[in-house]
């Protein structure tokens, strides 16, 4: 019961890392505000999680829209009373995101509408909810290409998550003493549905799994594990860092045959 009492709110939590969070975030004590656009898939990790015991709800949000991020954050406090734990997850990889010469403007601002502005509303209207509960954490999905480049590009992507990363670090210090967290959750490839759909490709999949050293991708509960500990009080002392879970990716010249 790592996060007993409290009360997190979860984006893009109908499906991947947001929903195996939203589970394993739930069995450690927490109550939910499960978020996303796909109605569907999220109601399922509401009774997923009530099924278990669990406490949670629903709420639709577009998190690039200012309103919308603005009504989630009411909304975890008037359904749960509090908000402790804001874990901005949701996120897009556009098909077709590429390289700097070949990637529309228009794919550029959707992506940087949802990943990196995103972000910046949950926490421009979650961080006075944190406040008022007297601190917490915010977790902001960033992720390993915010470190490292990659010859198979995906600018906009890329870019967006340098400016989780960035933006992650700049509010980490100037909340970190009104004992409010933000770290910058990096995982390098996992498989959820978003990544299976890019790479159903075996070259395209195998061209990227030659470069990590376990040799598998990561899945959802790994970086959901991750999420936890960022989450909970046993990383009081951890603000302001780029968190990899990533499998060694970014410390690697050469893998293992």
């Amino acid at each position: 019961m790592r996060l007993k009492n409290k009360v997190a709110l979860i984006t893009g939590s109908g499906s991947g890392i947001g929903r195996e969070s939203a589970l394993l975030f739930a069995r450690e004590g927490a109550k939910i505000l499960v978020v996303d656009l796909q109605e569907e898939l999220a109601k399922k990790t509401v009774q997923e999680i009530k099924k278990a015991n669990g406490e949670a709800s629903f709420f639709r949000a577009d998190v690039s829209n200012a309103n919308e991020a603005q009504a989630m954050i009411q909304q975890a406090e008037d359904k749960f009373g509090k908000l402790n734990v804001l874990f901005n997850n949701a996120g897009i990889f556009p098909d077709k995101d590429g390289s700097v010469l070949d990637t529309d403007e228009s794919v550029w601002d959707l992506v940087m509408q949802v990943n990196l502005k995103g972000v910046f509303l949950g926490c421009k209207y979650g961080i006075p909810a944190l406040q008022r509960a007297g601190g917490g954490s915010i977790i902001n999905t960033a992720s390993f290409v915010a470190l490292m480049g990659a010859a198979t590009s995906q600018i906009a992507y890329t870019a967006s998550k340098g400016g989780v990363l960035a933006m992650s670090r700049e509010i980490a210090v100037e909340f970190a003493r009104q004992n409010i967290r933000v770290n910058a959750l990096c995982p390098g490839p996992v498989e959820t549905p978003l990544l299976q759909e890019l790479l159903a490709d075996p070259e395209k999949r195998q061209r990227r799994l030659v470069h990590i050293p376990p040799g598998r991708f990561a899945q959802a509960k790994d970086i959901a594990q991750a999420a936890l500990f960022l989450a909970s009080d046993e990383s009081s002392y951890i603000n302001g860092t780029a968190f990899s879970v990533d499998g060694g990716i970014t410390a690697a010249y050469i893998t293992p045959e």
